[in-house]
């Protein structure tokens, strides 16, 4: 008699699985979650008596090929705080304070060690978000994905007032360009980077390579930073114009997506100190300065745009905060790019 199970889908695995992230799941929790895991619904309650006008706001990512790297590294503990980086990330770029957060976890075969290290990124990550995990769906998918294969998608949803929405509309040529240091690729750019060092170079992912601190897999597997604390900290104290995070597209793509179509942004590309990582992927492969500015974050996570006399004050704030921060351009009248880059410091 044919059974789920010898069709690759085991039901107990996952009733074990559940049962053991529940506890870290309900770490996670605010006091606006209502219910408890395993329903077939997240149940939150919105914030009463804080918003005149709330907009939500919601978000969704995964990582990419950067799996590949936990998977070569079989390390899986920080996948998940790059899943929730990505979504709350993009979330806080509008002004709102991520709520909640849900994933999805799909694999060929279900490993509860590795399940068991991506949920507890997850909530380290939802952690550092100050977001809560309230769903999530996991899925045996044996003719998808091979064994010891698995794939992320994470949802995240935030609040703000409508008065106080960052959309990048007051951007005006004079202002200053405002960025905070990325932890290395974040969850970018890995299909390149890959490529590059593990395919055409053949690098051992566990050695240790030139000046970078850890072994290649080490370094790839740094988890994206998390600005969510930080962005609404510095919303309280500097007044932002625009803020844009910095994925896949690096600043060449993703920094005119908050510019008004009259402005565009002459970036100084010596303002900001490049992580090795970059190096190392750009001399290896013998990819162009172009391309690297297009596919990678080259070391700057986030950015945000302020008046010109807030500029320093934004600096000094972030650096308080525990962020490393730097005046990396300005906003100019818009010409043929959206982004240009320049040798010269920031002014």
């Amino acid at each position: 008699m044919a059974t789920y199970k010898q069709a690759g889908v085991d039901i107990r695995a996952g009733n074990e699985f559940v049962r053991r992230i529940k506890p870290l799941v309900r770490s996670t929790f605010r006091p606006e979650v209502l219910g408890d895991v395993g329903g077939f619904g997240g149940l939150f309650g919105f914030p009463a008596g804080r918003f005149k006008e709330p907009v939500l706001v919601s978000g969704t990512d995964g990582v990419g090929t950067k799996l590949k790297v936990a998977g070569m590294m079989n390390r899986h503990d920080t996948i998940g705080i790059d899943l929730v980086a990505m979504c709350v990330n993009d979330v806080v770029v509008c002004g709102a304070e991520p709520l909640f957060f849900l994933d999805y976890f799909a694999t060929g075969k279900l490993s509860l060690p590795v399940a068991e290290a991506v949920i507890t990124g997850m909530t380290e990550g939802c952690k550092q978000a100050g977001c809560a995990l309230i769903g999530g769906e996991t899925a045996e998918m044996p003719s998808v994905y091979s064994d010891g294969e698995y794939d992320l998608a994470g949802f995240a949803v935030g609040v703000v007032e409508r008065a106080n929405l960052i959309d990048g509309r007051g951007i005006v040529p004079g202002d200053m360009v405002v960025g905070l240091a990325s932890t290395g690729l974040h969850s970018n750019g890995y299909s390149l980077a890959r490529r590059v060092l593990f395919e055409t170079a053949a690098l051992d992912a566990r050695t240790k390579v030139g000046n970078l601190e850890g072994s290649l897999g080490e370094v790839l597997l740094t988890p994206t930073r998390i600005y969510v604390k930080t962005v609404l900290a510095l919303l309280q104290q500097v007044p932002i114009k625009g803020i844009a995070h910095i994925t896949g597209g690096g600043l060449t793509e993703n920094l005119p997506r908050i510019l008004p179509e009259s402005c565009a942004a002459q970036i100084a590309v010596t303002s900001w100190p490049i992580p090795g990582i970059f190096d190392c992927i750009q001399q290896t492969g013998r990819v162009g300065e172009d391309e690297m500015y297009r596919v990678f974050n080259m070391g700057i996570g986030m950015v945000m745009v302020v008046a010109g006399n807030d500029a320093d004050r934004l600096v000094a704030s972030a650096k308080k905060l525990g962020e490393r921060a730097f005046r990396i351009g300005q906003i100019v009248k818009a010409g043929e790019q959206r982004v240009t880059y320049v040798k010269s410091s920031a002014a």
